[in-house]
């Protein structure tokens, strides 16, 4: 009896120890050289933002979503908390990627990875089982296709990678295994097969008449995710690829908006016969604004300076500072004069609101300008307390992780350790 009771209390602790986040919150990463911070708040200031905003967003959007056939916890994020609650892929990502990032500051972080992750394969594309239908119902029916969207599976990808560099063993869901799953998906079907370029989903036929691998959402460009990609699972199309997304932003900037550096919500080829990218057209997909720095483009900023930031990217960076300098002078140095979309030029689509979802990003880019830590404290105190909705708040919080230098992916980690470089102790 005795030996029983003292196996099942070593295996209750090698559970426990299993459970126990190798890169507990908060990490410092070391950003590439010469980059910024805010630097009116102490660190640990910094720190405490970042757990209200998790805080805000886990109470809000976060919830259970009951079991699986296997009794095993089910979570999802909620993206529509004032209509029918559904949940998109998007936010499943997003959810993943914050989790993971908050383990030993959020004690339950690798059941709830692991119960966001069975939700996201419980509701497969049918198009690509590998990757999860983008859209499902609070009731989990798919709603407008079954299929995928490329940025919720990308996120999806590289949360699981971070959760295997949390809990490299030991837990119920190999979380290396599925990402590599979900990584090989999005090469095989979400990816131009002659651009390399990110395709819309997996419902996307990469020579298709109007949609295809040349018709693309720039915000799904995210070049520190297909670099951990390419580490991860060694196919070198993830390297083309980010080789392919900064050729094209560098090709939309300086051709279509050279003096802001705007990025549109879509973008299609120039003609029939050309590989290049333009500004796509109005109700190209989404609306008016398709052609426009709207609610997809918005998050261009943050995801190119986090490959600057990370993994010290030259190209990213040039491209990030671009509209971080332009976005300075256009708002007056006053962050609160940051508006809700623009035309490439420029010229606001409106000027009714402030919206942290456009600011934030901004504050990443800002991260990149050694001149501009004014801009980027100033960017920081307007959205560091907001709370708005499950996407602009989504956005924000993954953006503050950025900002207070807490934020990091496994390829950054594993240069840090092989550079000798140790991080600064919570």
């Amino acid at each position: 009896m005795r030996a029983l009771l003292c196996f099942a209390l070593s295996g209750l602790a090698a559970a426990a120890a299993a459970q126990t986040p190798v890169f507990p919150f908060p990490q410092h990463v070391n950003y590439a050289f010469g980059s910024l911070r805010p630097n009116h708040r102490t660190q640990a200031q910094l720190d405490q933002d970042v757990r209200d905003a998790y805080a805000r967003w886990k109470s809000a959007y976060l919830r259970s979503a009951g079991t699986d056939g296997s009794g095993n916890a089910l979570y999802r994020v909620l993206c529509d908390t004032d209509g029918a609650g559904n949940t998109v892929s998007e936010g499943q990502g997003y959810g993943l990627v914050v989790v993971a990032l908050m383990a030993g500051h959020e004690p339950d972080a690798a059941a709830i990875a692991a119960g966001l992750w069975r939700y996201a394969d419980l509701h497969p594309s049918g198009i690509d089982a590998r990757l999860m239908s983008w859209n499902i119902s609070a009731a989990g029916q798919v709603q407008e296709g079954n299929d995928s969207a490329f940025d919720g599976d990308n996120d999806i990808a590289l949360g699981l990678l971070i959760a295997a560099a949390q809990w490299p063993a030991g837990t119920p869901v190999d979380f290396r295994a599925r990402a590599l799953e979900v990584i090989a998906g999005q090469s095989a079907s979400v990816l131009g097969p002659a651009s390399a370029l990110p395709l819309l989903g997996d419902w996307v036929a990469p020579d298709g008449a109007t949609y295809n691998q040349y018709s693309v959402r720039p915000s799904d460009f995210m070049p520190a995710h297909a670099l951990n990609f390419a580490v991860a699972s060694g196919a070198p199309v993830w390297r083309q690829s980010i080789a392919a997304m900064h050729a094209a932003v560098e090709h939309l900037q300086t051709t279509y908006a050279p003096a802001t550096g705007l990025l549109p919500d879509f973008s299609v080829r120039e003609s029939a016969a050309s590989t290049q990218l333009k500004p796509a057209p109005a109700n190209f997909l989404e609306g008016p604004h398709d052609g426009h720095y709207d609610y997809n483009a918005g998050r261009v900023p943050w995801r190119l300076a986090t490959q600057a930031l990370l993994h010290a990217d030259a190209d990213s960076a040039r491209q990030a500072r671009r509209i971080a300098l332009w976005s300075a002078v256009a708002a007056g140095g006053v962050a609160t004069n940051i508006r809700p979309g623009y035309l490439l030029d420029g010229t606001p689509i409106t000027t009714s609101y402030f919206t942290s979802f456009f600011a934030a990003p901004l504050g990443v880019a800002a991260m990149t300008s050694p001149g501009q830590q004014s801009w980027l404290n100033a960017i920081y105190d307007s959205v560091r307390t907001r709370q708005e909705g499950y996407y602009e708040d989504s956005v924000a919080l993954l953006s503050l992780l950025v900002m207070s230098g807490t934020y990091w992916d496994p390829v950054a980690i594993d240069r840090i350790f092989a550079d000798g470089v140790q991080r600064i102790a919570p």
